[in-house]
Protein backbone atom coordinates (compact mmCIF):
# COMPACT_ATOMS: atom_id res chain seq x y z
CA UNK A 1 0.00 0.00 0.00
CA UNK A 2 1.45 3.16 -0.83
CA UNK A 3 2.29 5.87 1.64
CA UNK A 4 0.04 8.87 2.31
CA UNK A 5 1.06 12.11 0.04
CA UNK A 6 2.39 15.01 1.94
CA UNK A 7 -0.10 17.81 1.64
CA UNK A 8 2.69 20.20 1.90
CA UNK A 9 4.31 20.90 -1.70
CA UNK A 10 8.14 19.78 -1.22
CA UNK A 11 9.63 22.78 -2.80
CA UNK A 12 7.56 25.37 -2.04
CA UNK A 13 10.46 26.83 0.20
CA UNK A 14 12.75 27.11 -2.94
CA UNK A 15 10.20 28.28 -5.04
CA UNK A 16 8.62 31.14 -2.83
CA UNK A 17 12.99 32.09 -2.31
CA UNK A 18 13.24 32.12 -6.05
CA UNK A 19 9.98 34.29 -6.27
CA UNK A 20 11.58 36.85 -3.36
CA UNK A 21 14.97 36.81 -5.24
CA UNK A 22 13.60 38.20 -8.48
CA UNK A 23 11.28 40.53 -6.46
CA UNK A 24 14.19 42.00 -5.13
CA UNK A 25 16.23 42.15 -8.39
CA UNK A 26 13.26 43.54 -10.38
CA UNK A 27 12.05 46.23 -7.51
CA UNK A 28 15.41 49.31 -8.72
CA UNK A 29 14.69 48.18 -12.66
CA UNK A 30 11.08 49.31 -12.05
CA UNK A 31 12.10 52.55 -9.85
CA UNK A 32 14.64 53.05 -12.49
CA UNK A 33 12.13 53.42 -15.11
CA UNK A 34 9.66 55.49 -13.11
CA UNK A 35 7.62 52.95 -14.23
CA UNK A 36 3.55 53.99 -12.20
CA UNK A 37 0.98 52.11 -13.20
CA UNK A 38 -0.81 54.58 -10.41
CA UNK A 39 -1.39 56.82 -13.22
CA UNK A 40 -3.44 54.83 -15.68
CA UNK A 41 -5.79 55.00 -12.85
CA UNK A 42 -5.62 58.93 -12.37
CA UNK A 43 -8.70 60.50 -13.17
CA UNK A 44 -7.62 62.52 -16.06
CA UNK A 45 -6.13 59.83 -17.66
CA UNK A 46 -9.17 57.47 -17.40
CA UNK A 47 -11.67 60.78 -18.44
CA UNK A 48 -8.97 61.19 -22.09
CA UNK A 49 -8.65 57.33 -22.82
CA UNK A 50 -12.81 57.08 -22.27
CA UNK A 51 -13.24 60.26 -25.10
CA UNK A 52 -10.87 58.74 -27.34
CA UNK A 53 -11.96 55.40 -27.20
CA UNK A 54 -15.87 55.86 -27.60
CA UNK A 55 -15.70 57.45 -30.83
CA UNK A 56 -14.20 53.84 -31.80
CA UNK A 57 -17.69 52.62 -32.24
CA UNK A 58 -18.93 52.23 -34.88
CA UNK A 59 -15.93 52.03 -36.98
CA UNK A 60 -16.38 53.80 -40.22
CA UNK A 61 -17.64 52.03 -42.99
CA UNK A 62 -18.45 53.83 -45.79
CA UNK A 63 -18.04 52.52 -49.40
CA UNK A 64 -15.04 55.62 -49.87
CA UNK A 65 -13.43 54.85 -46.28
CA UNK A 66 -13.72 50.92 -47.01
CA UNK A 67 -12.12 51.02 -50.73
CA UNK A 68 -9.13 53.04 -48.79
CA UNK A 69 -9.11 50.64 -46.14
CA UNK A 70 -8.59 47.90 -48.91
CA UNK A 71 -6.22 49.40 -50.57
CA UNK A 72 -3.46 50.08 -47.44
CA UNK A 73 -4.25 46.95 -46.27
CA UNK A 74 -3.23 45.11 -49.27
CA UNK A 75 -0.13 47.63 -49.07
CA UNK A 76 0.96 46.69 -45.59
CA UNK A 77 0.79 43.22 -46.47
CA UNK A 78 2.93 43.38 -49.88
CA UNK A 79 5.22 45.40 -47.65
CA UNK A 80 5.33 42.80 -45.03
CA UNK A 81 5.77 40.18 -47.63
CA UNK A 82 7.81 41.59 -49.79
CA UNK A 83 10.32 42.24 -46.62
CA UNK A 84 9.90 38.87 -45.07
CA UNK A 85 10.66 37.41 -48.47
CA UNK A 86 13.63 39.51 -48.68
CA UNK A 87 14.74 38.63 -45.11
CA UNK A 88 14.44 34.85 -45.76
CA UNK A 89 17.11 34.92 -48.47
CA UNK A 90 19.31 36.42 -46.28
CA UNK A 91 18.91 34.57 -43.57
CA UNK A 92 18.84 30.66 -45.29
CA UNK A 93 22.98 31.10 -46.78
CA UNK A 94 23.79 32.70 -43.27
CA UNK A 95 22.26 30.38 -40.78
CA UNK A 96 23.93 27.17 -43.23
CA UNK A 97 26.89 28.89 -42.20
CA UNK A 98 26.07 29.59 -38.38
CA UNK A 99 24.77 26.11 -37.61
CA UNK A 100 27.46 23.64 -36.63
CA UNK A 101 24.87 21.14 -37.18
CA UNK A 102 25.62 20.84 -41.08
CA UNK A 103 29.30 20.90 -40.98
CA UNK A 104 31.31 18.66 -42.21
CA UNK A 105 34.68 20.03 -40.89
CA UNK A 106 33.12 19.43 -37.06
CA UNK A 107 32.72 15.28 -37.94
CA UNK A 108 35.96 15.58 -36.14
CA UNK A 109 37.14 15.94 -32.79
CA UNK A 110 38.04 19.46 -33.10
CA UNK A 111 36.64 21.71 -35.96
CA UNK A 112 39.19 23.63 -38.29
CA UNK A 113 40.26 26.95 -38.03
CA UNK A 114 38.90 28.27 -41.06
CA UNK A 115 35.17 27.11 -40.90
CA UNK A 116 35.15 28.02 -37.32
CA UNK A 117 35.99 31.70 -38.02
CA UNK A 118 33.50 31.88 -40.98
CA UNK A 119 30.86 30.48 -38.88
CA UNK A 120 31.80 33.42 -35.80
CA UNK A 121 31.80 35.91 -39.04
CA UNK A 122 28.27 34.75 -40.00
CA UNK A 123 27.08 34.41 -35.98
CA UNK A 124 28.78 38.73 -35.79
CA UNK A 125 26.79 39.70 -38.94
CA UNK A 126 23.50 37.92 -37.88
CA UNK A 127 23.74 39.93 -34.27
CA UNK A 128 24.72 43.20 -36.31
CA UNK A 129 21.56 43.19 -38.51
CA UNK A 130 19.41 41.87 -36.09
CA UNK A 131 20.94 44.67 -33.14
CA UNK A 132 19.22 47.68 -35.26
CA UNK A 133 15.26 48.02 -34.59
CA UNK A 134 13.43 48.11 -37.88
CA UNK A 135 12.38 51.48 -36.87
CA UNK A 136 15.93 52.71 -37.42
CA UNK A 137 16.41 50.47 -40.14
CA UNK A 138 13.42 52.55 -41.80
CA UNK A 139 14.47 55.81 -40.80
CA UNK A 140 17.86 55.46 -42.56
CA UNK A 141 16.56 53.93 -45.64
CA UNK A 142 13.52 57.27 -45.85
CA UNK A 143 16.38 59.53 -46.28
CA UNK A 144 18.43 57.25 -48.55
CA UNK A 145 15.44 56.15 -51.07
CA UNK A 146 12.75 58.51 -50.23
CA UNK A 147 9.22 58.92 -48.63
CA UNK A 148 6.85 55.17 -49.51
CA UNK A 149 7.03 51.28 -48.95
CA UNK A 150 10.41 50.83 -50.37
CA UNK A 151 12.26 52.41 -47.34
CA UNK A 152 10.11 49.84 -44.91
CA UNK A 153 10.66 46.81 -47.29
CA UNK A 154 14.36 47.21 -47.07
CA UNK A 155 13.97 47.65 -43.07
CA UNK A 156 12.24 44.66 -42.54
CA UNK A 157 14.57 42.65 -44.61
CA UNK A 158 17.72 43.86 -42.76
CA UNK A 159 16.41 43.67 -39.22
CA UNK A 160 14.35 40.38 -39.69
CA UNK A 161 17.31 38.88 -41.64
CA UNK A 162 19.40 38.62 -39.03
CA UNK A 163 16.51 37.50 -36.51
CA UNK A 164 15.40 34.70 -39.27
CA UNK A 165 19.22 33.33 -39.56
CA UNK A 166 19.67 33.26 -35.56
CA UNK A 167 16.64 31.06 -35.00
CA UNK A 168 16.91 28.80 -38.27
CA UNK A 169 20.56 27.86 -36.57
CA UNK A 170 19.15 27.20 -33.45
CA UNK A 171 16.78 25.30 -34.63
CA UNK A 172 18.74 23.46 -37.08
CA UNK A 173 21.01 22.61 -34.22
CA UNK A 174 18.82 21.40 -31.46
CA UNK A 175 17.71 18.85 -33.67
CA UNK A 176 18.54 15.06 -34.06
CA UNK A 177 22.00 15.11 -35.38
CA UNK A 178 21.88 11.24 -36.05
CA UNK A 179 20.52 11.73 -39.80
CA UNK A 180 22.29 14.72 -40.85
CA UNK A 181 25.65 13.48 -38.98
CA UNK A 182 25.28 9.55 -40.83
CA UNK A 183 24.58 11.17 -44.00
CA UNK A 184 27.91 13.75 -43.61
CA UNK A 185 29.53 10.32 -42.79
CA UNK A 186 28.65 8.49 -45.43
CA UNK A 187 29.82 11.19 -48.33
CA UNK A 188 26.63 13.28 -48.28
CA UNK A 189 26.82 17.07 -48.51
CA UNK A 190 25.99 19.82 -46.58
CA UNK A 191 22.65 20.63 -48.49
CA UNK A 192 22.04 16.70 -48.94
CA UNK A 193 22.15 16.69 -45.07
CA UNK A 194 20.17 19.74 -45.20
CA UNK A 195 17.17 18.08 -47.34
CA UNK A 196 17.11 14.60 -45.76
CA UNK A 197 18.52 14.62 -42.39
CA UNK A 198 17.36 18.28 -40.70
CA UNK A 199 14.05 19.50 -42.67
CA UNK A 200 12.11 16.12 -41.92
CA UNK A 201 12.12 16.91 -38.52
CA UNK A 202 12.60 20.60 -38.01
CA UNK A 203 10.05 21.33 -41.20
CA UNK A 204 7.21 22.59 -38.59
CA UNK A 205 9.04 24.34 -35.93
CA UNK A 206 10.76 26.72 -38.82
CA UNK A 207 7.36 27.03 -41.30
CA UNK A 208 6.11 28.20 -37.82
CA UNK A 209 8.63 30.28 -36.76
CA UNK A 210 8.76 31.63 -40.62
CA UNK A 211 5.07 32.43 -40.13
CA UNK A 212 5.42 34.17 -36.73
CA UNK A 213 7.79 36.71 -38.27
CA UNK A 214 5.59 37.27 -41.25
CA UNK A 215 2.63 38.32 -38.59
CA UNK A 216 5.55 40.53 -36.43
CA UNK A 217 6.24 41.82 -40.24
CA UNK A 218 2.85 42.99 -40.62
CA UNK A 219 2.67 45.05 -37.10
CA UNK A 220 6.03 45.83 -37.98
CA UNK A 221 4.89 47.46 -41.54
CA UNK A 222 2.05 49.23 -39.29
CA UNK A 223 4.48 51.05 -37.36
CA UNK A 224 6.99 51.71 -40.33
CA UNK A 225 4.00 53.60 -41.39
CA UNK A 226 4.56 56.58 -38.91
CA UNK A 227 7.48 56.90 -40.02
CA UNK A 228 6.52 57.33 -43.78
CA UNK A 229 6.52 53.80 -45.32
CA UNK A 230 3.08 54.00 -45.90
CA UNK A 231 0.27 51.52 -45.38
CA UNK A 232 -2.41 50.71 -42.63
CA UNK A 233 0.28 52.70 -40.31
CA UNK A 234 0.22 55.92 -42.25
CA UNK A 235 -3.32 56.32 -42.57
CA UNK A 236 -3.35 55.33 -38.20
CA UNK A 237 -0.96 58.02 -37.98
CA UNK A 238 -3.48 60.75 -39.72
CA UNK A 239 -6.43 58.87 -38.14
CA UNK A 240 -5.17 59.23 -34.60
CA UNK A 241 -4.10 62.98 -34.70
CA UNK A 242 -7.36 64.35 -36.77
CA UNK A 243 -8.91 62.82 -33.54
CA UNK A 244 -10.78 60.09 -35.96
CA UNK A 245 -11.82 56.96 -33.44
CA UNK A 246 -14.45 55.40 -36.36
CA UNK A 247 -11.30 55.50 -38.72
CA UNK A 248 -8.95 54.28 -35.69
CA UNK A 249 -11.18 51.40 -34.52
CA UNK A 250 -11.51 50.10 -38.10
CA UNK A 251 -8.03 49.93 -38.53
CA UNK A 252 -8.11 48.44 -35.31
CA UNK A 253 -10.06 45.82 -36.47
CA UNK A 254 -8.16 44.78 -39.57
CA UNK A 255 -5.12 44.34 -38.04
CA UNK A 256 -6.74 42.22 -35.40
CA UNK A 257 -8.06 40.55 -38.62
CA UNK A 258 -4.59 39.99 -40.48
CA UNK A 259 -3.04 38.47 -37.19
CA UNK A 260 -5.81 35.89 -36.66
CA UNK A 261 -5.09 35.32 -40.63
CA UNK A 262 -1.75 34.45 -40.06
CA UNK A 263 -2.64 32.11 -37.06
CA UNK A 264 -5.03 30.42 -38.91
CA UNK A 265 -2.68 29.90 -41.69
CA UNK A 266 0.14 29.04 -39.77
CA UNK A 267 -2.26 26.17 -37.84
CA UNK A 268 -2.63 24.90 -41.51
CA UNK A 269 0.57 24.74 -43.14
CA UNK A 270 1.49 22.75 -39.74
CA UNK A 271 -0.64 20.68 -40.12
CA UNK A 272 -0.08 19.96 -43.55
CA UNK A 273 3.51 19.62 -43.33
CA UNK A 274 3.31 17.18 -40.01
Amino acid sequence: MNAALPLRDPAWLRRWSALLVGAVLLWPLVVWTEFNPLVLADARSLASTWNFVRDFAPPRHDAEFLAMLARETWRTVAIATAGLTLAWLIAVPLALLASTRLSVSALGTRMAWGPQALRQAARWLLVLLRSIPELVWALVFVRVVGLGPTAGVLAIAIAYGGMLGKVYAEILDSSDATPTLTLLRNGSGRLQALFFGALPQCAPELTSYTLYRWECAIRSSVVLGFVGAGGLGQQLDTATKMFAGAEVGAILLVFVALVALSDRLSAWLRREIA
